[in-house]
């Protein structure tokens, strides 16, 4: 293996925060070395600065325990060297090889019902185990001593998408990593009897070895059990990052990460936790065509990877140029949706965008996921359009570094999620990202661009927060929102918030327990609707799946219900709470009837929109140290037409009001507003 330096190249090769970083996950193992060469050429060609490789190495690098052959990895980091391409460095350990789990089948992952899950696939692994975590810190340390001062690498990638398949492992050895967890966060066993509730059923546990995992059960389980499960192993598969970090740490320089999936369909890591531990905070996306409108929960969770970024610039890892393999209709991307989606990520504050994978696979289960070269070759739609997202990134290289301009918060929380999907709840039609994506897509309509941040954190910076079934939440958690409005700030709370404590214990007294008094209103039951039933409201809204029997205590009614269990009952409320107002919403309203409630509430609390009118438009704002830069991305089939002066740096043109095509993308450097006159010179 060389270290040479890298010979000149058109690739740029400038340092973080100066240029949109443009990169994929190669995998050459799965080619011939014949075609390794061609593959660095055509990634020149396109402007590909970073690239991802041994993600999946474990079974080449050890074909045999404690036996290393890294002739092909050496050949390929030199290839990538000598091309000026940088690389994000995996340390191979996403998923054992087959000699591990026939030597050692005990570290193969148990579902709940106690049945085996066998190798095959990917992550074939229990997070707990010993012998397992024993083998990856081995085989991390032999990659990182060889690679790790290497002038190439400039990213340590550690696993991969951890927790994807196996989060929840329900094994013997699982249950004794459960129990110590358990000790350690409640001391004694009257504590965790205590906050389990386990008086109900004759639950209560008279000694460690009787608790269990939530394993499958013939009736309905414990949901403080299930809720520390969920915690339990999210902290677990944490640790099996951590266990590889701090190996990566001590032999290299190198800044570490991992890739989040923060995702529609990926509810198992409480990222909140995890995002202190990584130097730049990485997120796999891809769109999902099960929800109506993919395009905005592409927003969503790329504002939601800001989040975890502190408001920092952060990395898409993973995207995919077409089609994905795994759900149920794997749907191609139609011409210009590509740049759409890689631009929707830059303007909510990316600034590396990066795909999954190089080279379409001929073989395996991904064999019909989408690739920058696809099996078509270079001479396809997806080339061309690959080369024009490189031309598009160099061309808005100015963005990079800079920040998001929010004037909104939106609170979100995995233990939330966690608990209200859980069983034994009023509705099963509640689940809480249906109620966070109600509320960001309404917001998202407005032209509203939204922070999303974690329960607790200060509000200050925020003109409003919204607040979407936040079913449990700490005293300390609603009291920084209620702090926020006392202070002047409006928040604006949906149905099924403030229920529960940290242990999921119903807050007695009335709901919504922690919001009474910042609400100013008592609810003393919930009338969850039948499936299908739509009740309307004495404003012409209409809503679905909830209503409630509220009691106006200081509040004001906006709207009641006129038809349903609670005809003539509140439906929605405002209140003044200190020198802010807080907005209740005691039902599930309709699209547009929930855009236009939180409309009233951002307009009186003097947000501003981005927007302009047109449904299907997005429109943010990035801010830099000399200049802000306007991205407006449009979803619509026809053209649309914006006011603003400055630079577009797209087409590399000034203007005055621009045109944005239908499907298009512009990035327009803002003309600085005019100086106020002086008033001197007025006399």
């Amino acid at each position: 293996m060389t270290t040479t330096e890298p010979t000149p190249t058109t690739v740029e090769t400038v340092g973080p925060g100066t240029y949109i970083a443009f990169g994929c996950d190669y995998n050459p193992e799965q080619w011939s070395p014949d075609i390794w060469p061609e593959d660095i050429r055509l990634m020149r060609e396109a402007g590909i600065t970073i690239v991802a490789i041994n993600v999946f190495g474990w079974a080449l690098l050890e074909p045999r325990p404690g036996v290393y052959d890294f002739s092909g990895l050496d050949a390929v980091v030199d290839l990538l060297h000598e091309a000026g391409i940088r690389i994000n460095l995996g340390t191979g350990t996403a998923s054992p090889p087959p000699w591990l789990t026939t030597e050692h089948p005990e570290i193969l992952p148990m579902a709940s019902d106690g049945t085996r899950r066998w190798p095959g696939g990917r992550q074939a692994y229990c997070p707990s185990s010993p012998i397992f975590r024993e083998h990856a810190v081995r085989l991390a340390t032999a990659v990182a001593e060889r690679y790790g001062a290497h002038p190439a690498v400039e990213l340590w990638h550690v696993s991969n998408e951890l927790g994807c398949h196996n989060a929840l492992c329900y094994c013997d050895v699982s249950a004794e990593s459960f129990r110590k967890w358990l000790r350690s966060k409640y001391g004694t066993l009257k504590a965790l009897n205590s906050a389990w509730g386990t008086s109900f059923w004759s639950q209560r546990y008279g000694e460690w070895s009787e608790v269990l995992p939530p394993r499958r059960t013939l009736s309905v389980g414990n949901p403080t059990q299930a809720l520390d499960f969920e915690r339990f192993s999210s902290d677990e598969v944490l640790e099996c990052y951590l266990m590889e970090e701090r190996v990566l740490r001590r032999l290299s320089d190198v800044p570490v990460t991992t890739n989040f999936m923060v995702t529609a369909h990926i509810r198992t890591q409480n990222y909140w936790d995890w995002a202190p531990h990584v130097d730049v905070v990485a997120n796999d996306h891809y769109l999902d065509h099960r929800l109506p409108e993919p395009h905005q929960e592409l927003s969503f969770a790329a504002d939601l990877t800001r989040g975890l970024a502190d408001g920092r610039p952060w990395m898409l890892m993973e995207q995919s140029t077409g089609a994905v393999n795994w759900q149920p209709h794997n749907i191609a991307k139609v011409p210009g949706e590509m740049l759409r989606n890689s631009l929707t990520h830059v303007a909510r504050g990316a600034d590396s965008i990066c795909f999954f994978q190089w080279r379409a696979s001929a073989q395996g289960s991904e064999k019909y996921h989408s690739g920058m070269v696809p099996h078509a070759g270079t001479d396809s739609q997806t080339w061309r359009e690959v080369l024009e997202l490189g031309r598009v990134l160099r061309s808005i290289s100015e963005v990079a570094g800079s920040t998001v301009v929010g004037e909104v918060a939106m609170v979100f929380s995995w233990d939330s999620w966690w608990a209200v999907d859980a069983d034994s709840t009023p509705s099963r039609d509640v689940r809480y990202l249906d109620q966070i994506h109600a509320a960001y897509r309404a917001l998202w309509d407005a032209g509203i661009t939204v922070d999303i941040v974690a329960p607790g954190t200060d509000l200050s910076a925020y003109k409003m927060v919204v607040v979407p079934a936040l079913y449990l939440v700490s005293d300390a958690a609603a009291q920084t929102i209620a702090a926020f409005v006392a202070s002047g700030g409006s928040a604006f709370v949906t149905f099924f918030s403030g229920i529960v404590d940290e242990d999921d214990r119903v807050r007695l007294g009335g709901y919504p327990g922690a919001f009474v008094d910042l609400l100013g209103i008592r609810i003393d039951e919930f009338f969850p609707l039948a499936p299908g039933q739509n009740v309307g409201l004495d404003d012409g809204s209409a809503a679905t799946i909830w209503s409630e029997r509220i009691a106006v205590e200081a509040a004001t009614v906006v709207a009641s219900f006129v038809d349903g269990p609670m005809a003539g009952w509140p439906a929605t409320t405002r209140n003044s709470f200190g020198d802010g107002t807080a907005w209740y919403v005691g039902t599930a309203l309709s699209e547009p009837d929930l855009r236009r409630a939180l409309e009233a509430a951002a307009e009186q609390a003097g947000v501003k929109s981005t927007g302009d009118g047109h449904d299907g438009v997005e429109a943010v704002l990035r801010r830099g140290s000399d200049a802000d830069y306007l991205f407006v991305i449009n979803h619509r089939d026809r053209d649309v037409d914006r006011p603003e002066r400055g630079y577009e740096l797209t087409t590399a043109v000034d203007v005055d009001g621009f045109v944005v095509p239908s499907g298009g993308v512009r990035v327009v450097r803002l003309a600085a507003p005019p100086s106020p006159a002086n008033p001197s010179e007025e006399q």
